[in-house]
């Protein structure tokens, strides 16, 4: 996904002098009362963005569309929506409603600044307890959280954090191309009920020469008002790299300067992670120039793997009924990338397709297990290739692997490959390549639930399934 401080500022400037008048939710905002002007601090950590519906209540006044006056915010181009989104497009309006139209001929950042990472903190609030319709686009059908809107929305809130720390401020400097270039693992402790008020927030924890990594953190209390030790439900660490506007090189960013001995704390993890990450890349690339064979002792570790499969494609009724085939459990599903999912540089918004992955990765998994998968994780996720509007996009899943040693909780992987296919120019190529991990409910194993072992019938499978394990 691309972000571009100035351009981001001068659109939502004018959308700002525009809607100064009327907001498509002011039948919904006007039951509450007005926020204190803390409150409309998009940067304060103490008071965070409340996040609205994107639709009114059917009690309330309706919205012409078609009014010249004021357009929702769903219908102006280039702003994917949902209730956080639309909530920091607003946010990052009032954040660079000072800046002007950028030229791209103009001279790039020639200081760079030096930020706090309480500058870049930002944080939303999701009032579900008190409001109804709300509630309702976020609930799932067993009354908890859409992990896949919520990762939708983490995405959005990294993106504008990193549009906040790279801005400058001034308006003669041609902006910067904001790109996710990866999301580390998340793992989800413990499950989100949508009866009760959520939080989202995140900053900024380090920066490289052209690197940003924002951490985000969801957080949410059993009870009101309660003492609980650790509310937090789960962290997110999103990557972007900084490219100049006008020539696509990688250009610099502003600096970082921690405060706190925790800020300090999280700097140094950041560089940890960001060597980890290097050393990943260099040894894929090692991996590359090897012809892909990266194990030692690969023959003997594939036999065994493949020892089972070869009896279901070869003496298909002696195979073991308590295993299936990785290719008998596959999903796919596909979709026309629309003008209305893309963000203000046209491209697609990197967290609609986190969110698409989720919900067929949670579909396959169901699928296969015969009752409600519980969510655990997403492993780490690199962004290999935008995905533009018109570009025919596929998405396929299967359940990779599944580990059955501890049966009150076993572990179910799901891969998710994004292709984006050009049938103009016979082309298929991988976006994204996602991976999901389920189990089942407490309960599954004492009512007697069994989950079959998944076996590959291919080389190319058995080395996918033990480049996972082995990661």
């Amino acid at each position: 996904m691309n972000y571009s401080p100035r351009i981001i500022g001068y659109s939502f400037r004018r959308l700002l002098l525009l809607s100064s008048r009327s907001h498509p939710f002011s039948s919904v905002r006007n039951q509450q009362p007005p926020p204190s002007p803390a409150a409309m601090d998009p940067a304060s950590p103490s008071s965070p963005i409340t996040v609205v519906p994107t639709i009114s209540s059917p009690l309330d006044r309706s919205i012409d569309a078609s009014s010249s006056v004021r357009k929702p915010l769903s219908l102006w181009p280039g702003m994917y929506h949902s209730p956080v989104t639309n909530a920091l497009w607003e946010a990052r309006s009032s954040i660079f409603e000072r800046l002007l139209d950028p030229s791209i001929d103009g001279p790039p950042q020639s200081e760079l600044l030096t930020r706090t990472p309480a500058q870049s903190r930002m944080s939303i609030a999701y009032n579900f307890s008190s409001d109804y319709i709300l509630r309702e686009q976020y609930r799932d059908p067993w009354n908890e959280v859409r992990i896949g809107k919520l990762l939708e929305d983490l995405d959005a809130l990294a993106g504008t954090i990193a549009v906040k720390h790279c801005s400058d401020d001034d308006s003669t400097t041609r902006p910067l191309l904001l790109v996710t270039a990866s999301v580390d693992k998340m793992v989800l402790k413990k499950p989100l009920c949508v009866d009760k008020n959520l939080k989202i927030c995140g900053a900024v924890t380090w920066v490289g020469r052209s690197s940003i990594e924002i951490q985000t953190k969801v957080t949410q209390l059993e009870q009101e008002n309660s003492k609980e030790v650790d509310p937090l439900a789960l962290t997110a660490y999103f990557t972007f790299v900084a490219r100049d506007s006008k020539t696509g090189k990688s250009a610099q960013v502003n600096r970082l300067v921690p405060e706190t001995e925790q800020e300090k704390l999280l700097l140094k993890e950041g560089e940890a992670r960001d060597k980890l990450r290097k050393r990943k890349r260099e040894e894929e690339r090692k991996d590359f120039e090897r012809g892909g064979h990266s194990f030692h002792g690969e023959a003997k570790r594939l036999k065994p793997l493949l020892a089972e499969g070869r009896v279901f494609c070869d003496l298909p009724a002696l195979a073991d009924r308590d295993s299936i085939l990785i290719k008998d459990t596959h999903l796919e599903n596909s979709l026309i990338c629309q003008p209305q999912q893309r963000n203000l540089h046209g491209r697609i918004f990197g967290g609609f397709l986190m969110h698409r992955a989720f919900e067929l990765a949670f579909s396959t998994a169901y699928a296969f297990i015969g009752q409600r998968p519980c969510f655990l994780e997403v492993d780490h996720v690199i962004f290999l290739k935008p995905v533009d509007v018109g570009d025919f996009l596929r998405f396929k899943s299967c359940v990779l692997y599944t580990k059955l040693e501890n049966p009150e909780k076993p572990l179910i992987s799901i891969e998710v490959v994004a292709h984006v296919t050009r049938p103009e120019l016979r082309t298929s190529e991988v976006s994204n390549t996602f991976y999901f991990t389920f189990t089942v409910s407490s309960n599954a194993s004492r009512k007697g639930l069994r989950i079959r072992n998944v076996v590959p019938a291919t080389e190319e499978e058995a080395r996918r399934i033990l480049e996972r394990i082995g990661c």
